[in-house]
């Protein structure tokens, strides 16, 4: 049921008085046989209001209405961070075109802070940010790009430097005073704390602070937060860490084919200013031949998944730039229904992924995980679409019209490759 389909049932209403009056009109009528009740919805309403004790407030930033674009230096540069790596990361992202194509954010991850002053406030590396973050910021501002940070929601980050626990607040407004547009915020030393109660608490400390930020929440999924985070995050972590393999696993981090296994089924959740996160791009870190890079972004782009590239942009290969500026996959991630796809079919090693758009038409990945190529196939019925219908496809890697199609499409796909598509009726 909608509760906003009914008058009477206001859920953002924190009156107390409204409250105990629906409380006493709900204590009457249970008197009564239920057929009097004049509307079902009149019940669930009251029930709802009475289990709300607080005022839920809503994640309005109006950011991230289609899934954020970057980079962060994690991946490929952990606690090697500094200055001028960011700078030159924020020139490459503009000569490599990727500006261009999309990309805007510039993250700094873990390792960028040391301490704390004596009025607590947070203190960067003098070392490695010599002319501050401020500097920093305004030189990827200058660059038409925008500026991340990173920080975490228990007393010390992930890699032991200070968290943000107990100063949520003053860190928001130095983040706002430096000219922060992105902030990653991760979930390490939290001691007993729920996460949604830790992330919310930062949400309303960056609205405090007046100045957007995307607010970009790390908490691997053990909370399951794409259940809670829709008025917390614009963005949240479905899993541990992504590794740089097609198929791994260790205690923290896997191959994002096991990452992707595991967004099957969130995509109810997703959608314009809030999205499901399968952590960030490995696509040219040199773990994975060009093929499976091919296969592991076009998957994230019918994820809808934010796309946040991980490698070094200084140093990109033609193909791996290739990859990372694919104008048409782009549009497919980006497309303003905000719509997450999701697998339509697996039979063995080949899946079937679908990602519905905008203009009617459908994005389709074939997706073969065995150790030889495979022919795969996809029915129009599959798609929604009816059996005798004349449909155009594009081949979205090979970038040209492929022709009309009756009834279904079939393509080789080769081992560990994809096959992308958009099946235009």
């Amino acid at each position: 049921m909608n509760v906003h389909h009914y008058i009477a049932c206001d859920l953002r209403s924190n009156d107390p008085r409204w409250l105990r009056g629906a409380s006493s009109y709900w204590k009457s009528r249970m008197k009564k046989p239920l057929h009097q009740f004049a509307s079902v919805g009149w019940m669930v309403c009251v029930g709802m209001l009475l289990a709300t004790s607080s005022r839920v407030v809503a994640l309005d930033n109006g950011l991230a209405l289609t899934p954020p674009m970057g980079w962060n230096s994690w991946n490929k540069f952990g606690c090697n961070v500094s200055e001028d790596l960011i700078k030159s990361a924020a020139d490459a992202m503009v000569s490599t075109g990727m500006k261009d194509a999309g990309y805007r954010y510039v993250i700094i991850d873990d390792c960028w802070q040391v301490s704390r002053d004596s009025a607590g406030n947070i203190v960067a590396d003098p070392k490695r940010f010599p002319s501050g973050i401020k500097a920093l910021a305004d030189y990827v501002h200058a660059k038409g790009l925008k500026f991340g940070i990173y920080s975490c929601a228990g007393t010390n980050t992930c890699a032991g430097r200070p968290g943000s626990r107990g100063h949520e607040s003053q860190d928001a407004i130095q983040y706002a005073a430096w000219g922060v547009d992105y902030l990653k915020y991760d979930w390490c030393n939290h001691g007993n704390e729920s996460a949604r109660v830790a992330y919310g608490t930062m949400r309303d400390a960056l609205k405090q602070a007046g100045r957007p930020m995307v607010f970009s929440i790390c908490e691997w999924g053990t909370s399951k937060p794409w259940l809670w985070a829709g008025n917390v995050g614009n963005l949240w972590r479905t899993t541990g860490d992504i590794h740089d393999c097609w198929d791994c696993k260790e205690q923290y981090w896997t191959g994002w084919t096991r990452i992707l296994d595991q967004q099957n089924g969130l995509e109810s959740f997703a959608g314009p200013g809030h999205w499901n996160d399968p952590d960030m791009l490995e696509v040219g870190n040199g773990g994975m031949s060009t093929t499976e890079y091919k296969s592991h972004f076009t998957l994230w782009c019918i994820l809808a998944a934010p796309l946040i590239a991980g490698n070094d942009l200084r140093n990109m290969p033609l193909e791996i730039k290739d990859i990372l500026t694919n104008r048409e996959l782009i549009a497919i991630d980006q497309d303003t229904l905000g719509k997450q796809g999701r697998r339509l079919r697996k039979n063995e090693h080949q899946e079937i992924w679908v990602k519905p758009l905008k203009d009617g038409s459908r994005a389709v990945a074939l997706l073969n995980r065995g150790t030889s190529e495979e022919k795969i196939t996809v029915a129009w019925e599959e798609l929604g679409y009816p059996d005798g219908l004349s449909i155009s496809v594009r081949d979205l890697w090979a970038k040209n019209n492929l022709g009309k199609f009756i009834g279904r499409f079939s393509a080789s796909v080769p081992s560990h490759g994809v096959v992308a598509v958009k099946v235009s009726p």
